[in-house]
């Protein structure tokens, strides 16, 4: 990048928001639209789910994302009412080290098993995310935002698990890394 371009990137990226068109329209949207992004445990998980659903066999390839999704809506209207979990981060945190290792193991489970861990483990990480929610910003929209990136997620890593078929070693090898990481989440 020449320094030309690059003064100019960070020139744009360094004026405030008042600058632009409009300031403030959204914000609460965009708020739930960023959270699972920029959130590593959130972020790890929704990956691990789509890969791994898309890996199983009939209707659960559908159903494990889908009532992740659904699951995760209901965890977080219940924390924006303010419902609170005790060692709330810790739950989390081992549903990023069990999801790591359900896809690094390349476990398959009955939708009668996988259905219900994947709810609990959603409804956990929507609690987190509906208690996260900013003072003054409208829960409605930022869920909607949270719920819409976290499809998108869903979907994109379902994909990409296609992707990863052609070479197993990369599926199992990002379960290993992503058991690590909640392994490190649980222990500090």
């Amino acid at each position: 990048m020449q320094r030309k371009q690059l003064f100019t990137l960070l020139a744009a990226l360094s004026a405030p928001s008042l600058a632009f068109a409009h300031p403030g329209h959204d914000a609460t949207w965009y708020a739930g639209l960023a959270h699972p992004l920029l959130g590593l445990d959130h972020l790890l998980v929704l990956l691990c789910v789509g890969v791994w659903a898309a890996r199983q066999n009939g209707a659960l390839r559908w159903q494990a994302p889908l009532g992740f999704a659904l699951a995760m809506l209901t965890g977080a209207v219940l924390g924006a009412a303010g419902l609170a979990v005790s060692a709330l981060e810790s739950a989390i945190a081992f549903s990023v080290l069990a999801l790591g290792l359900m896809l690094a193991l390349s476990l398959r489970l009955s939708a009668v098993k996988a259905l219900p861990l994947l709810a609990g483990f959603a409804l956990l990480h929507g609690v987190a995310h509906g208690q996260e929610i900013p003072a003054g910003l409208s829960p409605t929209l930022f869920i909607g935002g949270m719920l819409l990136a976290s499809a998108l997620l869903l979907a994109s890593s379902g994909a990409l698990s296609h992707l990863l078929r052609r070479v197993p070693l990369l599926s199992q090898g990002l379960g290993w890394g992503v058991a690590a990481s909640g392994a490190a989440l649980l222990i500090g």
